[in-house]
């Protein structure tokens, strides 16, 4: 058998970041980007201006595009537009979004029978004082005492069929929707956890109504129940869902690790029960607990949703059935998750991270020498699934192969540039350099997902280098905010803002900063950095770097950077013919690049200003709303 060559595209380094207009002293900011919406979030005070807006809304989503989902830039370009109309001030803003989003999808939600629908209301409705419900995983276990509003909500719902959930904090129902029991959401919630669950829910293509709190102070709020009854026990069926969604390929991504798991990755050495407490067995059974579990398997996702869009089959709708994936594609997907454990868990070494998916880090559960066995071992898990992958046209999986095994070298080439910079700090790192290491570290295992997808369908796109270009400029984009996501802190992982600061990591906010500081200012941070400062608490150190970066506006400029990186890849989206894989590329930016509303990094984090960040409910919570990468 001859060996088919890999494609010129494939064998490209990804270098290619220096359209970025890097040095553009004065970074610009599109309309509608901010940092700080508090200002937007304001409830109309008065039921009768509340309802001018909310019928406003509902005449102005009459002639509104339903074929595809909106995302957040443009529901708010619309509410804008409907607040001109009306002239009310800014403050409103939020709320003519969530007006606007609910007449968008309010006759889709009203054709989702009561049984896949769910209800999710705000522990803050209930009486502060004296009320007896306990919480479960699943939020607070409302006792039928009549005491308030929750219970009449909740025992109408419950007779209909509705799932009720009843939860603290943000909404927390994507994860339940992709497991196959809801299709649709009525939600009660303030304008602050409706403003982090938007733009997810649009993008994906999720039936929702939100009937918005009137304050966000979670003492005894107020709401217009009215608005709760005109849609709760309403049932009104459509000929067709006009909205693609999806969700239904999320739920076919998701049952690849739940119902399918055992059969298209069948175990050796815990096969049997009675073996799998062996330390024989021990590897394989956390291996495949690793595998099984945790995160959100967005590259998978992807595999399965680029396949799938590739191959021509036809758009689907949240309340579609969840579509039959080959086992071919399926295993091949599921060798893009194993490869990226594996580097995650790795990775927690190196950088000694304590927590990741909510859960103490491998390593820290069983040593460090067990944990890089266990990576191995699912570098090993994905080789076997990729040869499993038996439908699969021989050069097709040389090719997904090589693709796959490029992108692990080249993660490997980014994590050790990193590990080299921290080792022996290079104080002449510029933006450009910061840039290159990013493109390695996370556009690789994207553009493998992609690719993988998109040749197995045998589409064309597959072997240009369209592919690349587009997941280098959404990685770089990733990597930028998640370097502004580090001062604001990560429950999920990192508990502590500023991390990857003090780790003297490689940044683009330090490489924009030492690009433009005084002389002073560079030695601060070397100072800091170097751990000549080691006298003052960790917080001080953070406020010292934190004022530096933004003395320098390295926070705006990096926000800048990432419009300009989104901007890159949605220009290659625009010059891709097929519309399938057009509005996946237009999802998978968009999913990657959602920002995730928070303080402003200048406002957090400094010790004369406020408590640290909290730290995770110890009771048992299911997955925050949203698609994580």
């Amino acid at each position: 058998m001859s060996v088919v060559p890999v494609s010129e595209a494939q064998n490209k380094e990804p270098d290619d970041v220096t359209d970025l207009d890097l040095d553009d002293p004065k970074p610009v900011r599109k309309k509608g980007r901010r940092r700080s919406t508090s200002h937007l979030k304001a409830v109309p005070q008065s039921l009768e201006e509340r309802v001018e807006i909310k019928q406003a809304a509902e005449e102005y989503a009459r002639q509104l595009d339903k074929s595809r989902a909106m995302n957040k830039n443009e529901l708010e370009k619309h509410s804008r537009t409907l607040m001109d109309q009306l002239n009310k001030p800014e403050k409103y803003l939020g709320f003519t979004m969530v007006m606007i989003g609910n007449f968008f999808w309010k006759q889709q939600f009203l054709s989702i029978p009561f049984n896949r629908r769910m209800l999710l209301l705000p522990h803050c409705l209930k009486h502060a004082e004296g009320c007896p419900a306990e919480y479960s995983e699943f939020g607070l276990d409302c006792e039928r005492c009549g005491a308030c509003s929750i219970a009449d909500y909740k025992v109408r719902a419950e007779q209909l069929g509705y799932k009720v959930l009843v939860a603290e904090g943000s909404p927390v129902v994507l994860k339940i929707i992709v497991s196959g029991y809801i299709d649709g959401i009525l939600g009660v919630a303030c304008l602050n956890v409706l403003e982090k669950a938007i733009d997810k829910v649009l993008i994906a293509g999720v039936p929702s109504y939100a009937v918005p709190l009137h304050s966000g102070d979670c003492m005894n709020t107020t709401l217009d129940e009215s608005w709760v009854w005109e849609v709760l026990d309403k049932y009104e069926p459509l000929p067709e869902r006009p909205t693609a969604s999806y969700i239904p390929l999320m739920r076919a991504s998701a049952r690849m690790f739940e119902d399918d798991f055992e059969r298209l990755l069948p175990r050796i050495r815990t096969r049997e029960p009675e073996k799998a407490d062996r330390p024989v067995a021990f590897t394989e059974a956390v291996s495949y607990d690793w595998l099984q579990n945790g995160g959100k398997r967005f590259r998978p996702f992807i595999t399965v949703a680029s396949w799938y869009a590739a191959s021509g089959n036809k758009i689907l709708t949240a309340g579609d059935d969840t579509p039959d994936i080959p086992d071919h594609v399926a295993r091949v997907a599921m060798a893009i998750e194993a490869f990226h454990k594996a580097s995650l868990v790795h990775d927690d070494i190196q950088d000694e991270d304590e927590f990741r998916y909510g859960r103490e880090t491998l390593h820290r559960q069983h040593g460090a020498g067990h944990a890089i066995n266990i990576g191995d071992h699912l570098i090993g898990l994905g080789y076997r699934l990729i040869h499993s992958a038996r439908d699969l046209e021989p050069s097709v999986a040389m090719e997904v192969a090589d693709s796959m095994s490029t992108a692990h070298i080249r993660l490997c080439d980014g994590q050790g540039s990193e590990m080299a910079f921290q080792e022996s700090p290079d104080w002449d790192i510029t933006p450009l350099d910061a840039l290159q290491i990013y493109s390695l570290k996370t556009s690789p295992a994207f553009e493998a997902a992609l690719f993988a997808g998109l040749k197995m369908a045998g589409h064309p796109m597959a072997d240009t280098d369209k592919v690349g270009l587009f997941c280098r400029h959404v990685g770089v984009g990733f990597q930028i905010l998640n370097d502004l996501k580090d001062w604001q802190g990560d429950l999920d992982n990192k508990l502590r803002s500023g991390q990857d600061a003090l780790a003297l990591r490689p940044t683009l906010l330090l490489a924009l900063a030492l690009k433009v500081a005084s002389d002073e200012q560079k030695q601060l941070l070397r100072d800091v950095f170097e751990g000549r400062l080691d006298d003052i608490s960790e917080e001080a150190r953070l406020h010292k770097i934190r004022t530096v970066f933004d003395d320098c506006d390295v926070f705006s400029k990096a926000e800048t950077l990432v419009e300009r990186s989104q901007e890159r890849a949605e220009a290659i989206i625009e010059d891709v013919d097929d519309e399938h894989v057009q509005s996946l590329l237009r999802f998978f930016l968009e999913t990657v690049l959602a920002r995730d509303e928070g303080p402003t990094p200048a406002e957090h984090l400094d010790p004369d200003s406020g408590d640290p960040p909290p730290k995770p409910d110890p009771k048992p919570v299911m997955v925050q709303l949203g698609i994580g990468v």
